[in-house]
């Protein structure tokens, strides 16, 4: 009688530790961000955030620009002005050398 038992747990156990995996082997799941390899999503990414770098910049370069204009010969707001487009203009350079690194390393990586 223990004998059988224990052949009645074993299978048991057999199919419930391999139902599941049968179960889940035919199921498929969706792409749910639409990118079928890594290089295209870390070049998805490098273009959104160069985007939301080059808007920030543009805007930068505008406020620095109003800041040269109404400083009024005040060295001060000159040099404030001065600093604001050398920091957006290094921000624009960044943004666009990080574009090319991340061309650099799709290439690497195969992807077209």
């Amino acid at each position: 009688m223990k004998s059988v038992n224990k052949i009645l747990i074993a299978v048991l156990s057999a199919v419930v530790i391999f139902l599941p995996v049968l179960v889940l082997a035919q199921a498929t799941l969706d792409n749910p961000i639409n990118f079928n390899t890594f290089p295209d999503l870390f070049g998805a990414i490098a273009t959104g955030v160069l985007a939301i770098i080059g808007g920030l910049s543009t805007i930068m370069i505008i406020w620095a620009g109003i800041l040269y204009l109404t400083s009024a010969g005040n060295t001060s707001q000159m040099d404030t002005a001065k600093k604001a487009l050398f920091y957006a203009i290094i921000g624009i350079v960044v943004a666009s050398g990080a574009t090319a690194i991340v061309a650099f390393i799709k290439t690497t990586m195969g992807a077209k």
